[in-house]
């Protein structure tokens, strides 16, 4: 999203009720968010949604009714358990493309473990020693940039489709 946005894309990132995105509070805090919120959710816009209620998931259905895309990274099946999942916006928007993310694409995992088995860690070992981190969070910014690049053939082809074009899934697995 953050990319999109970066480009122009109006982006409208859904929290949750409460304190919002624990991102906000995660790690070093400035005016009372922390750098890596302000980094990470630049040129996009808020709204607290409770998914887990009739009413929020009605708001995001009447979002959708008018989005080009929608990226989520719930454990996959959770979108589909609130009636939300793809086969259901898209009769409310065919031309929707929506992005999933995950783990492994069938179940959900962490950034540091998807790099492990993806062999990433492999290549920063040492012969006898732990494989290091990479300073950032690689996994996560390499997977999210190859979503945008699917986003945007989806987008490409759906936009190329003389009949006016319907909408897709791009799945993305931070394994990969």
């Amino acid at each position: 999203g953050k990319t999109l946005a970066d480009f122009g894309a109006e982006v409208i990132k859904i929290e949750p009720p409460g304190k919002g995105d624990p991102l906000r509070k995660w790690r070093l805090l400035k005016n009372g968010n922390s750098v890596w919120w302000e980094v990470q959710s630049r040129n996009k816009q808020s709204v607290t949604l409770d998914l887990t209620q009739r009413e929020g998931q009605d708001v995001l259905r009447l979002l959708v009714k008018e989005a080009d895309v929608l990226i989520e990274n719930f454990r996959p099946g959770k979108m589909e358990e609130w009636g939300l999942g793809y086969e259901d916006l898209k009769k409310l928007n065919p031309r929707l493309v929506m992005a999933r993310i995950s783990g492994y694409g069938d179940r959900p995992g962490f950034g540091i473990i998807a790099e492990s088995m993806g062999g990433l860690r492999y290549l920063t070992a040492e012969p006898g020693r732990v494989p290091v981190r990479v300073g950032v969070s690689i996994g996560d910014t390499l997977a999210a940039l190859h979503g945008v690049i699917g986003i945007l053939m989806a987008l490409y082809h759906r936009d190329r489709d003389a009949s006016g074009g319907e909408g897709q899934v791009v799945d993305i697995a931070l394994y990969e």
